[in-house]
């Protein structure tokens, strides 16, 4: 009963603050970073959960590479990078009334799967964030699991890394689905752990997207093996 309680007011308070991050992202342009920042610092406190952070985020990576499981990972990475990340969505987020403006102001990437030109979109648009100084932070699974195992890793990534030769940074968050499940409407009190691997350079090893993969399976299974406090 408290679960579903802690999810409504989860998507109301949601809901509400980021309607609001909307309107102040407009309003503050060129500050739509910090308002960004400003909300995600706010969640741990309205959502109750704790963040613990394993490793660093290297300043040399430009393309942040994490497994998928809920909502609340995006708002752990807002809240964590000291830079101005720019996360690659689905188009379907740009279809949603009002809340598509989500995408705008921060120039977010959305990309349409079904259109064979959307890898040269993909391409094109993280070339001129990453010549901005932003990371691009991207879900090489594609869509959420079930926070217990990684899916299959699509190509989007790997092809983005190669091609505009980034260094890559994979990173694993674990806890985050307990905390904010909106598939099961169920939520918690909790810990999210995010661990930071070590930055990967793809012209040194022509395997290093099924390394990534192997490493952050392991990762996660180790994680997993001890899990975050009050699930």
């Amino acid at each position: 009963m408290l679960s579903r309680i802690r999810i409504i007011w989860a998507l109301i308070e949601l809901g509400v603050t980021i309607a609001l991050t909307i309107v102040f992202m407009y309003i503050f342009r060129s500050k739509h970073r910090t308002v960004r920042r400003i909300w995600a610092k706010m969640q741990p406190y309205l959502l109750g959960y704790k963040i613990v952070q394993k490793g660093k985020l290297s300043k040399k990576a430009n393309l942040l590479l994490l497994n998928h499981q809920s909502m609340l990972d995006i708002i752990v990475i807002e809240d964590l990078h000291p830079g101005d990340p720019c996360w690659v969505a689905k188009n379907e987020i740009t279809k949603i009334p009002f809340y598509r403006h989500i995408m705008y102001p921060p120039q977010m990437i959305a990309i349409d799967r079904s259109d064979r030109r959307s890898m040269v979109k993909l391409v094109k648009s993280a070339k001129k964030r990453v010549e901005n100084g932003r990371t691009i932070a991207i879900f090489p699974e594609g869509t959420r699991s079930d926070g217990k195992r990684l899916l299959k890793f699509q190509s989007g990534a790997k092809i983005l890394a190669e091609k505009l030769e980034l260094i890559v940074q994979p990173a694993v968050i674990v806890g985050s689905r307990e905390i904010l499940d909106s598939k099961n409407f169920l939520a918690k009190w909790g810990e999210v752990r995010i661990v930071f691997l070590d930055p990967v350079d793809p012209k040194e090893n022509p395997n290093w997207y099924e390394d990534v993969k192997l490493k952050m399976k392991e990762t996660l299974e180790n994680e997993l093996a001890n899990p975050p406090r009050n699930w």
